[in-house]
């Protein structure tokens, strides 16, 4: 048995290759599944160029200098198991290799899954660890495993953002700024806002994208990058960065003379990512998902915060489909050379934003 993996040079990401080997045999303890279907997004383009800072390369190391492996969310199969806790056939929702298979060593089971206990992973956040079995899963219906995917672990993302803007009471402003706003984990965040009254939700985009970015319904206005100007300079605000863009941050830093927060998310603009020397206003603060999880772990529970999550992603993922015209439209890339070729699409940017993709290493 072969397992077929696809690289990507990690100070170039347009630099991208594909590597089978050969499986070696499985240790004590450890199970080797199948990576059956993934989503790849802007997010997993943020992973890839925040790899080194955020340590998002090391969740699946490779072994060739210079080359990483970047990760994705989706389901796979149990195949192999020698570990009386997971049975052959188990299906998995986590975080994956792009890869044909990935070998597990589980750890701290209970019925609603596992958490990977290989050493390489002991001292990274738990939240990626985690896999979890569909069978006990209250997220998972098996017809939606695609927006599972695609949205799932953006809107976990999203709803966090809500949340932290709430828990600090909008650092007192009553405007929220979000670029990239055609993005996924921007109209999650979006659509948490729009839910809350009292406060303006303005979506940055490019000037082909505001079209769409009306249609979604939970911005009170769009606004092109360039015409920044049609937004009154002086109101206190927040900005929340989806694009990691240079010079959109370095605009609203200039212009927004009351800035009251400046939230770094994602760099889905990985040619114009970079310090931005000294702006004025707040210093942009990282927002990094699983911190913020586990303090509202630590507040409420695991159980009350969880039950929070799927009641909100229920909500979520019902707009998401709503008739006669759902709004996120699948698409399947199947093969190795499919998901190459998708990569680099998506770095690049490229598709219709109403698209979500879905690969597989499998062979078609």
């Amino acid at each position: 048995m072969s397992t077929t993996t696809l690289l990507v040079r990690q100070d170039a990401l347009a630099h991208t290759a594909l590597r089978t080997t050969q499986e070696v045999p499985l240790a004590d303890g450890q199970v080797r599944v199948r990576v059956e279907r993934f989503a790849l997004t802007a997010n997993n383009i943020t992973y890839a160029a925040l790899g080194g800072m955020l340590n998002y390369w090391q969740f699946f190391p490779s072994d060739e200098t210079g080359w990483g492996i970047v990760p994705v969310w989706g389901f796979g199969d149990v195949v192999q198991s020698l570990h009386p806790g997971v049975a052959v056939g188990e299906r998995l929702y986590g975080y994956w290799p792009m890869s044909t298979h990935a070998v597990l060593t589980p750890a701290r089971l209970t019925p609603a899954g596992f958490y990977d206990g290989a050493a390489h992973r002991a001292s990274l956040h738990a939240v990626y660890n985690q896999y979890v079995r569909t069978r006990t899963d209250p997220f998972y219906t098996p017809d939606s495993e695609e927006i599972q995917a695609l949205l799932r672990p953006l809107f976990i993302t999203s709803w966090l953002i809500d949340d932290f803007m709430a828990d600090q009471q909008f650092f007192g402003a009553k405007r929220l700024l979000l670029s990239s706003a055609s993005s996924k984990t921007a109209y999650g965040t979006a659509f948490q806002l729009a839910q809350r009254g009292g406060l303006e939700v303005i979506g940055l985009t490019s000037p082909g994208n505001v079209a769409f970015c009306e249609s979604l319904g939970c911005y009170d206005r769009v606004v092109a990058y360039d015409a920044q100007e049609q937004i009154e300079a002086a109101t206190p605000c927040i900005y929340i960065d989806f694009a990691g863009s240079v010079a959109v941050r370095e605009a609203i830093h200039q212009r927004f003379s009351a800035l009251a927060y400046s939230c770094a998310v994602g760099a889905s603009h990985v040619n114009d990512l970079g310090g931005a020397g000294q702006l004025p206003g707040p210093r942009p603060t990282m927002f990094f998902a699983p911190a913020k999880i586990k303090k509202r772990r630590d507040d409420w529970g695991a159980q009350v915060l969880n039950e929070r999550l799927v009641a909100a992603w229920q909500a979520f993922a019902a707009a998401v489909q709503a008739p006669p015209t759902p709004w996120l439209q699948v698409q399947q890339h199947q093969g190795p050379d499919a998901a190459q070729a998708l990569f680099a699409t998506v770095l690049a940017g490229g598709g219709d934003p109403r698209s979500g993709h879905m690969a597989s290493l499998q062979p078609s």
